[in-house]
């Protein structure tokens, strides 16, 4: 338990309401999970306002409420918090809740639109494999040593977090790697979190369903990079115009890395096949399992850490030529009648773009390139006829399916996609609802040596509808189909 008082440290009060010396079992914003003597934060959302069940809270037990407006009626033996920003005081106390563990550990955080998830992962499995005990937090999953848990948002939660980085200090982890979402840092969930580095991986079209302007989405993620002390770095690919930006104002110590640019972190593409990556890092060569430019600007992050963080150069080198690919991303197959099945999360233009290209670059143009990709709903509309002008001319042929459709009609997803190809592509491409029948019809339709990529939904094992969650795994039922094929 801890005293109400100590964890109020650095909080913007404007107000308090009874006494801040009482003892407290937990922290909750779901009045849900409230019991007797907790902590609830009234956080106004974008769907709900927490303030609407205070109430609800009290009755449930709780000693003390943390709000932004007094409700009108205060009840005896509570204590009322009036703070300027509830979410922030979530994010400042949940770290005190939880011994501030992030000043125990080096934490890496790592952002931008594409390549959060491989760069966090591939950290955690390259810094294990130098023989530290290490913490991952990322999209895939939540890894504490060698114990996984299943991963529900890009960036937890701010309690979620600091539980999470509680448990890897007790468990005795040195080093921990954390996807950084623009949602994450604009909702405050890791603000008070003391970061090691910072990493900026690139920044293209997406979640402008949330934050309006591209230039509010690039702000919010240059925000994470304002927050860094001066004795953190800021690792940045300056081969994108918004690296540079990011480091405006920024105390840490700058570091860049590029392809193209001169850089701290200098990369060279030697060699690009199915089989892996040959690279020129700083005049070191080093061949990796890995596959296209993309992942050559995520190998040079990942090489830039890891020198940051002082490890040695050839120790580095000869672990990163280890590296498997990280669960859906650029995840390939090939079947027993010699199709190349790939899987990619590409869900932005940017990244769709980026993996056909790559394919594109490797293979001999003799074979046929199958597309099958969609768009969530409830999400960003916009990127929707880029995609489907990027796949249409990329491909020899696309498949337009749906991907999660939420609560949206999926048939009006695809016509919004369908809406950005242009018109010589039009005969390339097919309209398939049900995600299954197309990756079906792609195998059916593929020969010897023809390319099938299936894209947008990558690692996720889930079809979302209508509120439900179904079972649904590109990668199982995409080699389901090759194999069944070749009964």
């Amino acid at each position: 338990m801890k005293l109400l008082k100590d964890i109020l440290f650095k909080v913007a009060i404007e107000s308090v309401k009874g006494t801040t010396d009482l003892k407290i079992n937990a922290l909750h914003f779901d009045s849900r999970k409230v019991a007797v003597n907790d902590v609830f934060f009234a956080i106004p959302g974008v769907v709900s306002d927490g303030h609407d069940f205070i109430d609800k809270a009290i009755n449930q037990g709780a000693s003390v409420i943390i709000c932004e407006r007094l409700p009108e009626l205060l009840k005896d033996g509570v204590t009322y918090v009036k703070a300027s920003n509830t979410s922030e005081a979530l994010a400042l106390m949940a770290s005190a809740f939880y011994d501030h563990p992030s000043e125990s550990l080096i934490l890496i955080g790592v952002t931008g639109t594409n390549g959060k998830t491989t760069v966090a992962s591939m950290l955690f499995a390259l810094f294990k494999n130098l023989g530290f005990k290490t913490g991952l937090l990322s999209t895939v999953n939540i890894k504490v040593g060698d114990t996984n848990y299943k991963a529900t948002h890009t960036t937890p939660d701010s309690l979620t977090i600091n539980k999470y980085l509680k448990q890897m200090v007790d468990d005795g982890v040195s080093y921990s790697f954390m996807e950084v979402s623009s949602h994450g840092i604009d909702q405050n969930r890791t603000l008070g979190l003391h970061f090691k580095g910072g990493v900026f991986t690139n920044l293209s079209h997406d979640h402008l369903d949330y934050h309006n302007t591209f230039s509010e989405y690039r702000d919010v993620k240059k925000r994470f990079f304002d927050q860094l002390s001066s004795k953190a770095f800021a690792l940045v690919n300056i081969d994108d115009k918004n690296g540079k930006y990011m480091l405006q104002n920024s105390k840490a110590n700058h570091r860049s890395y590029a392809l193209k640019s001169h850089a701290d972190f200098q990369g060279k593409i030697l060699e690009n096949q199915f089989s892996g990556l040959l690279m020129k890092i700083n005049n070191h060569e080093v061949w990796t399992k890995l596959i296209g430019a993309f992942n050559g600007y995520n190998l040079l992050a990942i090489y830039g850490v890891a020198i940051e963080l002082g490890m040695d150069i050839s120790e580095v080198l000869t672990e990163m030529s280890k590296l498997d690919a990280v669960a859906g991303r650029f995840e390939y197959f090939v079947s027993p009648s010699k199709i190349t099945a790939i899987v990619d999360y590409a869900h932005t233009p940017d990244a769709l773009k980026n993996v056909l290209q790559t394919i594109n670059s490797i293979r001999t143009k003799n074979e046929t390139l199958i597309t099958v990709v969609g768009c969530g709903g409830d999400r960003d509309k916009e990127k929707r006829p880029k995609m489907g002008n990027i796949a249409a001319s990329l491909s020899n042929t696309v498949i337009f399916s749906s991907d999660n459709p939420r609560s949206e009609n999926p048939e009006e997803i695809i016509n919004e996609i369908e809406a950005g190809v242009a018109a010589q592509d039009y005969k390339k491409t097919l309209s398939i609802t049900d995600r299954a029948q197309a990756i079906k019809t792609a195998c059916k339709m593929a020969s010897a040596n023809d390319i099938i990529l299936v894209a947008g939904k990558g690692h996720e094992t889930y079809q979302e509808i209508n509120g439900e969650r179904f079972d649904f795994d590109d990668y199982e039922i995409l080699k389901d189909f090759l194999t069944k094929l070749n009964k």
